[in-house]
C-alpha cells in the first residue's frame, strides 16, 4: 500500500522563542461563582511554527489564545512576547501590539455585510504600517476570482478565507487561530487549513491554531495538548500532514 505524502517539518532545526509563558493562571469570578480557565500554564511558540493546541471546550485553550494576543490579562505568572512582559504592559503598548504585531481567525468570519471581501480587507491594510494590498493577501488564501464579492455571495468556506486574507494583510508576525473550522464540514475545512498552512509557509507566521479536533494535529509542527487548565502533553510531529491528506 502506497502510504499518504508528508511534509518534513520546516522548523526542526529553528528554536527562535517568540512567546513564553510561566505559571500563567486566569481567574474568573462571576458573583458567588469562581473559574479557575488557567492553571499554572508553562510553554512555548517558536519562530516560523505552526502550532496546534488541542483540547476539549472549556480546558483554557481560548483563554490561552487571548492572553498572548493581547485581548485578555492573566491573573497571575508571566507571558513574554520576543522577551518584552506583556503581563506589565498598559493598555496603550497592548493596543499596539494587537494592531502590529497580530492577526486573529476566529469561528466566526466577522465580515461587513455591506462592503466587498477585497474592501474588508482593505479596512486592515488601510490602517496597518506596511501592508500588503487587498489584492495579494486574497491570492495568498486562494480567492483571486472573488475579490469583489459580497459575504452573501460567498460560501462559509470561503468567507473563513476572506477573514484570513483580513488578518495577516498587515504582515503579523503571529497569527492565532480560534478554532477556525469549527463552523464548517471536513471538506471545507481543507480549503480554510490549506490556506493557513499556506500563510504559514509563503510568510513564515509564526502561527497558533486552536482545536478540539486530533486530526488536524497532523498538519503542525508541534501539538501541545490542554486539560483542565493546564498543559497535559507536548510533542513534535517528525513530519506535517497536508491538510488535504488528513482522515477525516
Amino acid at each position: 500500500m502506497t502510504s499518504e505524502p508528508e511534509i518534513t517539518s520546516h522548523v526542526s532545526e529553528r528554536r527562535e522563542e517568540v512567546f513564553r509563558t510561566e505559571g500563567l493562571t486566569k481567574v474568573y469570578v462571576m458573583g458567588e461563582v469562581t473559574i479557575h480557565a488557567l492553571r499554572g500554564v508553562n510553554m512555548a511558540l517558536y519562530a516560523g511554527e505552526l502550532t496546534v493546541l488541542l483540547g476539549a471546550s472549556g480546558c483554557g485553550k481560548s483563554t490561552l489564545l487571548n492572553i498572548l494576543g493581547g485581548l485578555d490579562v492573566a491573573t497571575g505568572g508571566t507571558v513574554r512576547y520576543r522577551g518584552r512582559d506583556l503581563t506589565r504592559a498598559g493598555e496603550r503598548e497592548l493596543t499596539r501590539y494587537r494592531r502590529y504585531e497580530v492577526g486573529f481567525v476566529f469561528q466566526l468570519y466577522n465580515m461587513i455585510p455591506s462592503l466587498t471581501a477585497r474592501e474588508n480587507v482593505a479596512i486592515v491594510t488601510e490602517i496597518a504600517r506596511e501592508p500588503m494590498t487587498p489584492e495579494e493577501a486574497l491570492a495568498l488564501v486562494g480567492l483571486d476570482d472573488r475579490m469583489d464579492h459580497f459575504p452573501s455571495q460567498l460560501s462559509g468556506g470561503q468567507q473563513q478565507r476572506v477573514a484570513i486574507a483580513r488578518a495577516i494583510a498587515k504582515r503579523p508576525a503571529v497569527l492565532l487561530c480560534d478554532e477556525p473550522t469549527g463552523a464548517l464540514d471536513s471538506k471545507t475545512s481543507v480549503g480554510v487549513l490549506q490556506a493557513i498552512e499556506n500563510i504559514n509557509r509563503e510568510l513564515g507566521t509564526t502561527t497558533g491554531l486552536i482545536t478540539h479536533n486530533e486530526v488536524i494535529g497532523e498538519m503542525a509542527d508541534r501539538v501541545i495538548r490542554m486539560s483542565d487548565g493546564k498543559v497535559a502533553e507536548e510533542h513534535r510531529n517528525p513530519s506535517r500532514r497536508p491538510p488535504a491528506e488528513l482522515s477525516w
